[in-house]
C-alpha cells in the first residue's frame, strides 16, 4: 500500500467519529510524511503520535483532527497556535483559517517547521520562537486559540487573547495526563467543555509548568 492508500486508509478511519468533512479534507490534502524525520515517514498515516526530536512528539491524527473541528474554523480567523512542533497542525490550520500565528520554543523545531510550511507554499502561516510569556499578545485578539501541550489550569493570559465568542482547545490537568477542554470565552470570563482525556508534553511559560 503506497502512501496515498494510506492516507485514505487514515482518513476513512477518522470520519467514523469526525464529522466535519472540511477537516477530513484538509487533512487529506497535507502530506504528513513532509513534517517527520525520515526514519519516521514510514508511519505517517498510522493514527499514533510520532516523535520529531527535542523529546517532542507529532500528535496523534485523531487528535489533530478532533481539536480541530472543536475550533470550528469557517475560513475568515485568525488563529493562534502554541506549540508549532514539525508545523503539522500548522498546517491544517492554515487550510481553514485566514491566518496562522504559530509559535514554538525549540528554536531547531521552529526553524524547521517554518522551512517545511515555506517548502509547501503555506503563505498564510508565520511561525515565531515563543517567549515566557503565553501565547503572541503583540497580534491579539485571536478568533480562535490551539494549545498543543498540557497545562495545569486554563491561562487567563490567553483567554485574554481571545475574542469575545472566541474557541480555545487546550490540554488541562497533570504533566502526565489531562483533559481536552474546549474554552469559549465571554463578557463574563469563559466556559469550558470536556472533550476528551489526552496526554501532551507539558506547556512551558508563565501560567504553565516551569522549565526545570
Amino acid at each position: 500500500m503506497n502512501q496515498e492508500e494510506e492516507r485514505e486508509r487514515l482518513i476513512h478511519y477518522l470520519s467514523r467519529e469526525i464529522r466535519d468533512h472540511r477537516v477530513l479534507d484538509a487533512m487529506r490534502r497535507v502530506p504528513r510524511q513532509r513534517f517527520l524525520p525520515q526514519a519516521e515517514q514510514y508511519m505517517a498515516y498510522e493514527d499514533r503520535p510520532l516523535p520529531i526530536g527535542e523529546g517532542q512528539t507529532i500528535s496523534q491524527p485523531f487528535i489533530v483532527a478532533l481539536m480541530t473541528q472543536a475550533l470550528d474554523l469557517k475560513g475568515t480567523e485568525k488563529v493562534l497556535e502554541l506549540g508549532a512542533g514539525s508545523g503539522y497542525q500548522a498546517a491544517i490550520l492554515a487550510e481553514l483559517a485566514r491566518h496562522v500565528i504559530t509559535v514554538e520554543r525549540v528554536e531547531t523545531l521552529a526553524d524547521h517547521a517554518r522551512e517545511t510550511l515555506d517548502a509547501l507554499g503555506y503563505t498564510n502561516v508565520r511561525v515565531h520562537l515563543a517567549k515566557q510569556t503565553l501565547g503572541w499578545p503583540l497580534e491579539a485578539p485571536y478568533d480562535a486559540i490551539m494549545v498543543t501541550a498540557g497545562a495545569p489550569k486554563v491561562p487567563a493570559t490567553l483567554v485574554d487573547q481571545l475574542t469575545i465568542g472566541g474557541r480555545m482547545v487546550i490540554p488541562v490537568g497533570s504533566m502526565w495526563d489531562q483533559d481536552l477542554l474546549l474554552v469559549v470565552r465571554n463578557k463574563k470570563g469563559y466556559t469550558a467543555e470536556s472533550l476528551t482525556p489526552c496526554r501532551f508534553v507539558p506547556l512551558i511559560g508563565d501560567e504553565a509548568w516551569s522549565e526545570t
